[in-house]
Order: C-alpha cells, then sequence, then structure tokens
C-alpha cells in the first residue's frame, strides 16, 4: 500500500506508517536538514526538498504510481496556542496566514490524488470552531466528509504528554496500551558523549543557565513565557515516575537528577523514536525535528488502524 508523506518533517509520521507495512514512496519537505534525515531513514523513500505549493500530483505520482493513503502534518504555528504571534481571527489563520494556507494545500493535493486514505495531524485547535467547520467545507469541495480524531499521544506507548488532532475521512480510534514514564524511557542509556549512540551529545549551556538549573526540583521549570493562550514553561525539570510534558521543537527538559538539559537522543526518546533512527544538523535543528514531529508509536498505532479500514471486506 503506497504512501505520499507532506510537510514530511524529519519523518516520524511516515516511520510508523512503515513500521506498520506500508510503503512510504514519496516524501515532501522544504527543510533540508529534515529532508536530509527522512532520506538517511527511510530508504527507499524519493525525498522531495521543496516548497508544497510548487508540488502537483503529477510530481507525486511519478514516484508513487497508484497512492492509496496520503499524510501529512502542515505546521501547526498559525493555529497553536503557544504562539504569541498567532493571529486574532480564526479565519485569519486559515486563509491569510501564508503558514496557515498551507493547510489548505494539503487538501488541494489530496484533491488531486484521491486517495482512499488521508490523515492530517496538527494542534486541537483545529477541531474547535470555527475552523472546524471551515476545513469541512474545504474537504467536502474535494469530495470527502471528514472525522476529527483527537487522540492523547501518552494512550499510545508514547513517554509524553501530546494531544493532537489526525483529520481524515474515517474513523481512527486505536486500542489504548499503558503508559511509559520517563524514567522507563531514559532507562539504559550510556552517558552522553560517550560515542555509543548518535545524537547522544551534550548541549552547551552558559555556567549562569547551569548553576540555576542546579537549583530546580523535579516539576520545577527554569522560565515562563506568554504564548496567545497564556503562559507555557521552559527547562522543565522531569519527574522520573511519571510522562514528560509535550516536547517540543523550542522546548528542553532537564534531567530529573543530573544538572543538564536532556540531549536530542533523550528527547527522541521521549517522543518514542528508536535509537537507530539519527538527526542531521544543527543541534537546534536536530531538536526542532523531535519535536515537531508525529511520535512514531502513536502513528503506528494510527497506521494500523488505516491499514485495518483498507484491508477491510467490501
Amino acid at each position: 500500500m503506497n504512501v505520499v508523506d507532506v510537510f514530511s518533517g524529519g519523518g516520524g509520521f511516515g516511520l510508523g506508517f512503515a513500521m506498520a507495512g506500508f510503503k512510504i514512496r514519496v516524501a515532501v519537505e522544504i527543510d533540508r536538514d529534515a529532508a536530509r534525515t527522512y532520506s538517511a531513514n527511510h530508504w527507499g523513500t524519493v525525498v522531495l526538498q521543496e516548497d508544497v505549493r510548487n508540488v502537483d500530483y503529477t510530481d507525486l505520482r511519478k514516484y508513487a504510481g497508484d497512492i492509496q493513503v496520503v499524510i501529512g502534518s502542515p505546521p501547526c504555528e498559525p493555529f497553536t496556542a503557544a504562539n504569541p504571534n498567532r493571529m486574532e481571527d480564526p479565519a485569519d489563520r486559515l486563509y491569510v496566514d501564508p503558514a496557515g494556507q498551507l493547510t489548505l494545500e494539503f487538501i488541494r493535493l489530496v484533491g488531486e490524488l484521491g486517495p482512499e486514505v488521508f490523515v492530517m495531524e496538527n494542534v486541537a485547535a483545529l477541531a474547535e470552531e470555527p475552523l472546524r467547520t471551515y476545513l469541512e467545507r474545504e474537504f467536502r469541495r474535494i469530495g470527502y466528509e471528514v472525522y476529527f480524531n483527537v487522540l492523547h499521544a501518552e494512550d499510545y506507548g508514547v513517554p509524553s504528554r501530546r494531544r493532537r488532532v489526525f483529520i481524515s475521512n474515517m474513523e481512527i480510534k486505536p486500542p489504548k496500551s499503558r503508559r511509559v514514564t520517563v524514567r522507563e524511557a531514559l532507562a539504559d542509556l550510556p552517558p552522553p558523549d560517550s560515542g555509543y549512540l548518535p545524537n547522544h551529545e551534550t548541549a552547551t549551556l552558559s555556567p549562569k543557565k547551569l548553576e540555576r538549573i542546579s537549583r530546580l526540583r523535579p516539576g520545577e521549570a527554569l522560565m515562563r513565557y506568554r504564548g496567545a493562550g497564556g503562559f507555557y514553561e521552559n527547562y522543565i525539570r522531569l519527574t522520573w515516575d511519571d510522562v514528560a510534558p509535550t516536547v517540543m521543537g523550542s522546548r528542553r527538559f532537564v534531567h530529573p537528577e543530573e544538572h543538564r538539559v536532556l540531549t536530542v537522543r533523550e528527547q527522541a526518546r521521549l517522543m518514542g523514536y528508536p535509537d537507530h533512527y539519527v538527526f542531521y544538523g544543527s543541534k537546534d535543528s536536530q531538536y526542532n525535528q523531535v519535536g515537531e514531529s508525529v511520535p512514531p508509536p502513536l502513528a503506528y498505532a494510527i497506521a494500523a488502524q488505516v491499514k485495518k479500514y483498507l484491508e477491510r471486506p467490501r
């Protein structure tokens, strides 16, 4: 079953589908580092480093042939309450903000390709009115009725909290699994800088910041910042026997005991990535690729539901 992965990032969404037996034929990603990460970890996938606005169905079918599934994660910044510069009017977030308009580009490609199933991931704000009605209308224009499947990643074996909506032409309700704690997620890791694992190097911080971090207790944050929906925390010291807060591209976590921030590899474990998955680019780019992705265990749970739907008796 052939998949096209649009706004693919570093490949967490695609990894879950590949683990479920799908063939990711083509991925489209504009960011150079993320495209390199995807290409290095997904053998056999053609990765187009391109602006989605310059891509149409002929470009994708050239490499993918018949396409059963389209997945993708358009930028969430126009819609998330964590963005202090989010436009006030929800309609402007979708129809005026250039980044918000990329969601419409995903819908355009779905209309051109006509897959049996599509799944679009974003922040849960897209499931709220009036954006919900706007999106229902846009998908109806291309011939699809949609479901707004709001899922929590921690219910599917991901060691961090993450509430997201998966907009699809099918209902997605994967069976839940047990929760995985920070302690379980970080168990058996070698020390940073030991050279045994990729992306497991110490992040450099100023002596002043390190001194302040040393005074943090579990659950406390070094700083707070204002978003459109209130205050958000950063440099949070994790608690061993709980799931981690939401991993974001700009968010750093402090080790539960040691006076340092987590490495990229440790943050990747909090998203459920296997240790062999290598991230490329600068350190900040690697953190961003991890934090802006769909956690692979959640992606796998969704992919298993899609596979079951496609294999149902007709």
